[in-house]
């Protein structure tokens, strides 16, 4: 009999869901395996109000069907943002998402100055309110330093606001993993295919769109630094896929779209990564404990039973080419449980 693993209440901390049409196609890809998601809000329009979130979720919900799957709520973030305004929206949501002007997909209407006073009414409010800030951390600099550079900004914010909780989202540094240990108040998502792989990987040899994804994978120092802290289930740190689908025809173009589709296959590649390294232990912190913890969210109960059997990797889900494409993994989903 192949070996089995079972996985109870995973929770995917960063994933894009799209709309429309999209958000039909793939939605399904993580809900049937997930618990629950805390969704992006770069919309086009981004979502910036109740009535949107609220939309939003029903759209989200109607696309999951019968699938057992809590999307936590996000707003994009913008310093006109008053106390009264969140106070109103704070049942609606989990968290608000900042992203800097133009850095990363659909995030014009970012925040294009990192001055402490003009955010500090918003960022007051949402601390004494319990609402966690998640960062896309980049700045406009050099690709491979942008991360980097951004990490002093990290550290401006945590210490202007110790009471604030901030996310350093899908972390792709050594310089972001240093920082966790500096403030109290930081914490950090990070994905699955930036424990995998470098820049080498993307543009070593023939370029690799579906491995394009902002921010770039880095180096193998980067990546040793995420994986030492994912392995060991650091407490400050959660898994967050950034799973970003875009049509086929949009990666595979000049201008290629920034993303990685990983939500089908997430939960099998870490468990096989997990088990390299001997780590098995350690998935079920870094996959669901920890978020519950720093979130204080208690998730659908959910049982995802894996099967150490090969799996092929479809060519693509409905249009999107997921990481792996055609490629064979060593783990299969054998059962989801619900309740």
């Amino acid at each position: 009999m192949p070996q089995q693993l079972s996985i109870h209440s995973p929770l995917d901390m960063h994933l894009h869901l799209r709309d429309g049409e999209m958000l039909k196609n793939i939605a399904k890809a993580s809900a049937h395996t997930f618990s629950g998601a805390i969704i992006m809000p770069n919309l086009v329009p981004p979502v910036t109000n109740k009535e949107e979130v609220i939309a939003y979720k029903s759209r989200i919900m109607e696309a999951i069907g019968e699938e057992s799957f809590e999307p936590y709520m996000t707003l994009f973030f913008k310093p006109s943002y008053d106390r009264a305004f969140l106070e109103s929206v704070r049942d609606e949501i989990t968290a608000l998402k900042l992203y800097p002007a133009g850095i990363t997909t659909n995030s014009e209407g970012g925040v294009s100055g990192f001055d402490v006073e003009e955010l500090r009414p918003t960022l007051t409010a949402m601390s004494d309110l319990g609402i966690p800030l998640c960062i896309h951390g980049e700045t406009n600099g050099f690709v491979m330093d942008r991360e980097a550079e951004f990490v002093s900004i990290y550290e401006k914010l945590a210490t202007a606001f110790p009471e604030l909780k901030i996310i350093m989202e899908h972390i792709t540094t050594k310089e972001s993993v240093e920082a966790l240990e500096k403030h109290p108040n930081l914490y950090a998502t990070i994905t699955l295919h930036h424990l995998l792989i470098t820049l080498d990987d993307v543009a070593g040899g023939m370029l690799q769109p579906h491995l394009f994804c902002k921010p770039i994978a880095k180096r193998p120092h980067d990546r040793k630094a995420l994986l030492e802290v994912a392995l060991k289930a650091h407490p400050k740190v959660m898994f967050g896929s950034d799973s970003a689908p875009h049509p086929k025809e949009a990666k595979e173009a000049c201008g290629c779209a920034a993303g990685v589709f990983t939500a089908p296959i997430a939960l099998q590649v870490l468990a096989e990564l997990f088990e390299k390294h001997d780590a098995l232990d350690r998935l079920p912190d870094f996959i669901s404990g920890n978020a519950m913890r720093i979130y204080g969210v208690t998730p659908p109960s959910k049982e995802v039973v894996l099967e150490k059997s090969p799996f092929v990797v479809p060519n693509d889900y409905n249009g999107v080419v997921p990481m792996y494409a055609g490629e064979e993994i060593a783990y299969s989903i054998k059962e989801v449980n619900v309740g």
